[in-house]
């Protein structure tokens, strides 16, 4: 049986995402399955094409240029939701993150019927590092790295924003230029 109102939501967040993924040099988003009229899907893939860091068993934490999450909206998510079936890192899995311990990423307030927007620019600023959680992380060893480099300017490791400025000169009313 179809709920018209959880239907209306995932179509809601298959626009709105698409629409955010136009918009950004850095995110491509891939609805799970593709998008058939009439059933919004309720998976997606998120890619991040950003500066974000990684622990590399050789190399310590360096830098990494692209990330991979899948994103689940079940059926009773507008009631409940639990982080861990919702958002999953899929690449990399070394990500080195005091938010992230593959393949869970803790992205603070997860709320039954969050938007998927909303969740997309939460992971975009955890792999730049705009956000961060040195108390009780999922990586206490990220963690205790990123106290340790507070000093270093190192955070955030991605300056863009996530959606792109629009170009252009804005005018004002009457067509003069402000």
């Amino acid at each position: 049986m179809s709920d018209p109102i959880f239907n209306a939501f995932l179509t809601r967040q298959l626009e709105e995402g698409l629409a955010l993924a136009r918009s950004s040099d850095i995110l491509a988003l891939f609805p799970q399955p593709v998008p058939v009229p009439g059933q919004p899907p309720s998976q997606y893939v998120a890619e991040f094409k950003c500066r974000g860091l990684v622990k590399d068993p050789l190399a310590g934490v360096i830098p990494a240029e692209r990330f991979a999450v899948g994103i689940r909206f079940p059926h009773d998510y507008l009631r409940r939701v639990d982080p861990g079936q919702a958002v999953c890192l899929l690449f990399p899995h070394n990500v080195w993150h005091p938010n992230v311990h593959a393949p869970f990423i803790c992205v603070g307030r997860l709320r039954p019927g969050t938007p998927l927007v909303d969740s997309l620019y939460q992971l975009f600023e955890i792999f730049t590092w705009n956000r961060y959680t040195l108390a009780d992380p999922l990586n206490p060893e990220a963690s205790q790295w990123a106290r340790a480099n507070m000093d270093r300017n190192l955070f955030p490791t991605d300056r863009r924003p996530l959606k792109r400025q629009a170009s252009g000169r804005q005018t004002a009313v009457g067509g003069l230029a402000s």
